[in-house]
């Protein structure tokens, strides 16, 4: 049994959650083997009570489209030992931020809704705002890439060995 655990968190903004899905799949056929490495301090589809701080690893899902997920999301990096975009929406804006793109009319057409849903004019990619350490593209992500990544911090925190 390791003598310490890797602390992650999972954080889900603007996109469709599919690659949240996976993960949740991904934590069902590793429960076992992660229950012993993995402290799960934030994962609000998983549990009520979350705590943002002393974070080893954010994954974050989604791209950014308010000022308060802004606020939030630099919150989480500044908790954060590391984090991982995860997802096209995440590491590109991609396909969340194709409202980027509109034409003057289009964009004259959805302002009542940027404006009733407090939305920027513009939807950022999650490296737009904060510094990411990492990145797994894809909608939804790769299951090898996120495993991969996962096995390199679980070595690289000394959870397990190298």
């Amino acid at each position: 049994m390791p003598k310490n655990k890797l602390r992650i968190g999972w954080f889900s903004f603007t996109c469709c959650e599919d690659s949240t899905m996976v993960w949740i799949e991904l934590m069902n056929e590793n429960f076992f083997k992660w229950k012993e490495l993995l402290d799960i301090r934030y994962a609000r589809v998983l549990k009520r009570k979350n705590k943002i701080d002393g974070i080893d690893v954010a994954f974050v899902e989604g791209a950014i489209t308010t000022d308060s997920d802004a606020k939030k999301l630099l919150s989480i990096r500044k908790h954060s030992k590391k984090l991982v975009a995860i997802g096209s929406c995440a590491s590109t804006g991609m396909p969340a931020a194709q409202r980027n793109n509109f034409d003057d009319e289009m964009k004259k057409e959805i302002a009542f809704l940027i404006e009733r849903f407090k939305q920027t004019d513009r939807v950022r990619s999650v490296r737009e705002v904060v510094q990411v350490d990492d990145e797994i593209p894809g909608c939804p992500m790769a299951e090898s890439a996120f495993l991969a990544i996962m096995d390199k911090y679980l070595k690289e925190f000394g959870v397990i060995n190298a």
